[in-house]
């Protein structure tokens, strides 16, 4: 079964067609950490996660990059502004050094990195630090000196913009840039789409042969994705407002340097996570890290649950309305997924999830068709969920290949419903028994052990056990004790 991508590159859904046959290289833009990450933040890497399993679920093996943003990206998109991690430094009272940044980088990198495994997100490959690859910063902008793309003014190094004609291919060369947040300075730069590629700074950055000072961030991500992943490579991921600046300035300077046309095969976009009808942003009010959830008593996977109820393609609206009802549906599912997994019985799971096409039952077979096709369908989960809870109510299926189709469902999900434990019954004990273990437990706090003895004995041959506990006592089923 085929997946089927919508690529931003050629604007439509295109099927997945890798460079190499069975690798898959994917480059997801990751947290610049001068702050700690809100859940909008984290809607991408839900999404990315999501992507890299459906990718697993389909037989390729993936080499997965997300590089962490520790220097060079300015507060404004228009190359002004102070550097993120400087405005941090001062936020948090640290030396305006380049150790100080390193402490207020692994700061937020721990958290980032905690977050991510809270919602069960699988780890990258590889999370390379921009502060830890300047030199391969330097080597690209020299390539682009050397290729006759580059201009240096006052304030640093430039892109030259009107050197490449098909600048802009994400967008079909419609840079629009409002008056207000214009990327031109006075007597600087030649044409207000140029971009820096290297910003002068004699206080706080690298020595280069143009002058000390600090990478572009649109520099860092091509000189990292390409370090690890190649000249080419499949996948590239990001939110939609890295479109129009920070993307097309990857594959502006990545396709000059190299001349790999394209430099990457698909881009894939995520819409934003809105609240009170706004884009949720560090810089704003509307702030709510996963921390703050948890402080209302909600699980990360409740945020997982409602991110995988809304197409990544579109705005995820967030309220704690919907939030409360994904928990509870999520609850719902697990407790469903308990019950299937006490009464499963009739599949070899271990060796069925591994080799599907060994289910025979051709019901199995058509929601295993059914889902493949909804989450192949760009990624389709609200689609598949809606699938999962089909499964749930279908009287035709045993619990057995309910609890097996929804094992394999979760290999997209990432709901960790393969590690709930099962529903324990409720042992039915006469009441015979029950009037034993009391005047048993009666002897024992009156330290008469021989009749504390012979009262278990008695219990022993109405078939149970009565074992100990600090709250009084327990029962077991004879034939259950090993």
């Amino acid at each position: 079964m085929s997946l089927y991508l919508f690529n931003t590159l050629t604007k439509k859904k295109e099927k997945f067609v890798p460079i190499s046959k069975s690798k898959v290289g994917l480059y997801t833009c990751g947290p610049t950490v001068y702050n700690s990450a809100h859940i909008g933040n984290l809607r991408a890497y839900v999404f990315e996660d999501v992507l890299k399993r459906t990718l697993f679920f389909n037989g390729f093996k993936v080499k997965h990059v997300l590089n962490i943003t520790d220097v060079g990206h300015l507060t404004s998109d228009a190359d002004e502004g102070e550097d993120k991690m400087t405005k941090g430094l001062r936020r948090d009272g640290l030396p305006l050094t380049l150790a100080g940044m390193k402490k207020l980088a692994q700061k937020y990198t721990n958290l980032f990195v905690k977050d991510i495994k809270r919602l069960n997100v699988i780890l990258p490959d590889e999370m390379p630090k921009a502060s830890e690859n300047i030199a391969e910063d330097i080597d690209l902008i020299e390539k682009l000196d050397k290729n006759g793309f580059i201009y240096q003014i006052e304030d640093g190094v430039y892109f030259d913009t009107s050197k490449l004609p098909d600048y802009g291919q994400l967008v079909n060369g419609k840079i629009d840039i409002d008056e207000g947040h214009q990327r031109i300075k006075k007597g600087g730069k030649k044409n207000n789409k140029d971009f820096a590629l290297w910003k002068f700074n004699n206080k706080l950055g690298w020595d280069s042969k143009y002058g000390k000072g600090f990478p572009g961030w649109h520099i860092e991500c091509s000189a990292m994705a390409t370090k690890y992943l190649g000249e080419k490579f499949d996948i590239h991921c990001g939110g939609k407002e890295h479109i129009a600046v920070h993307h097309t300035n990857e594959i502006a300077q990545s396709e000059a340097a190299w001349g790999k046309k394209p430099w990457v095969k698909y881009w894939l976009h995520h819409e934003w996570l809105e609240l009170g009808g706004k884009k949720m942003a560090k810089s704003g009010e509307n702030f709510i890290t996963l921390s703050l959830l948890e402080e209302k008593s909600f699980s990360p996977l409740d945020f997982r649950y409602l991110c995988l109820g809304t197409h990544y393609r579109k705005p995820l609206m967030f309220n704690y309305g919907a939030l409360e009802g994904a928990s509870q549906a999520r609850k719902k599912l697990e407790e469903k997924m308990k019950e299937f997994k006490s009464e499963s019985k009739i599949i070899d799971l271990k060796s069925n999830l591994s080799n599907p096409k060994k289910i025979n039952n051709p019901l199995i077979k058509k929601y295993q068709v059914k889902f493949s096709t909804e989450v192949n369908d760009d990624l389709n989960t609200p689609q598949a969920l809606a699938t999962l809870w089909e499964v749930i109510k279908d009287k035709q299926l045993n619990e057995g290949s309910k609890y097996y189709l929804l094992l394999q469902f979760d290999r997209i999900f990432g709901l960790n419903l393969g590690l709930l434990k099962k529903v324990q019954k409720q042992l039915k004990v006469p009441l015979k028994v029950k009037q034993l273990a009391e005047e048993r437990l009666i002897a024992r706090q009156n330290k008469d052990w021989k009749t504390a003895d012979k009262i278990r004995q008695e219990v022993t041959d109405f078939g149970y056990v009565v074992e100990d506990t600090n709250e009084g006592y327990k029962f077991k089923k004879l034939d259950e004790v090993s």
